[in-house]
């Protein structure tokens, strides 16, 4: 049970510590994976000590994405505010979250696996937090389709074509670029992106959700 919230914006230094622990833990192994004792061992606490400071494994792991997805609810509508149309609106949303996860690259593997495992060990306030995020671009796409600048387009799907981009490429990267088989062709085709991972998906998206003169 989530039992416990601690102030994603100023933990004390042993609660840091230990979601640091935990975050690169959860990680590696997985939810199901991980254990309390592996976390307290990396944080360098005993276990009593890493209960008092947050609480249970259902705790830490809600901690874990909470410190994460809360700070990027709390900070992507006011990127999204430098923006003074919907396009740039837009970009602006995408780049501040592709800019989160490079800034937590712990994100992107303790998210697909929630996503593989239908969601199986996803808390509550990670749910609320991952709310706030859609709200602010739902409210992105409502104005641009008022504006008449944007097709009539599915938020949530719009929301899966952002973060699965980022998400499977910052993870599939690595084992494409190891994967020495792959044939020639296909390898010639591979090119480095021009721009950032975020300022390409940001043009992608844009093409698919603009209007434009037939």
């Amino acid at each position: 049970m989530f039992r416990r919230k601690i102030d994603i914006s100023n933990p004390g230094k042993t609660a840091q510590k230990i979601l640091i622990a935990a975050r690169k833990t959860f990680a590696r192994h997985g939810y199901s994976g991980t254990s309390v004792d592996e976390i307290a061992r990396r944080a360098g606490v005993n276990k009593a000590t890493l209960y008092y400071q947050i609480g249970d494994k259902d705790t830490l792991y809600a901690n874990v994405i909470h410190q994460v997805l809360g700070n990027i609810a709390q900070s992507v509508a006011q990127a999204v505010a430098t923006g003074k149309t919907p396009e740039e609106k837009l970009r602006a949303y995408i780049l501040f979250v592709a800019d989160a996860v490079d800034k937590n690259p712990e994100l992107p593997p303790i998210m697909m696996r929630e996503v593989a495992s239908g969601g199986a060990h996803l808390p509550r306030v990670a749910a609320e937090d991952m709310a706030s995020v859609l709200t602010v671009l739902l409210g992105i796409l409502e104005e641009g389709k008022e504006k008449g600048v944007f097709n009539d387009v599915v938020p949530f799907l719009v929301h899966a074509m952002i973060i699965g981009s980022i998400l499977i490429f910052k993870l599939g990267a690595p084992i494409k670029d190891s994967q020495i088989w792959l044939p020639e062709d296909l390898k010639a085709r591979d090119k480095k992106l021009p721009g950032t991972l975020g300022e390409e998906v940001a043009d992608m998206v844009l093409k698919a959700v603009k209007k434009y003169d037939r």
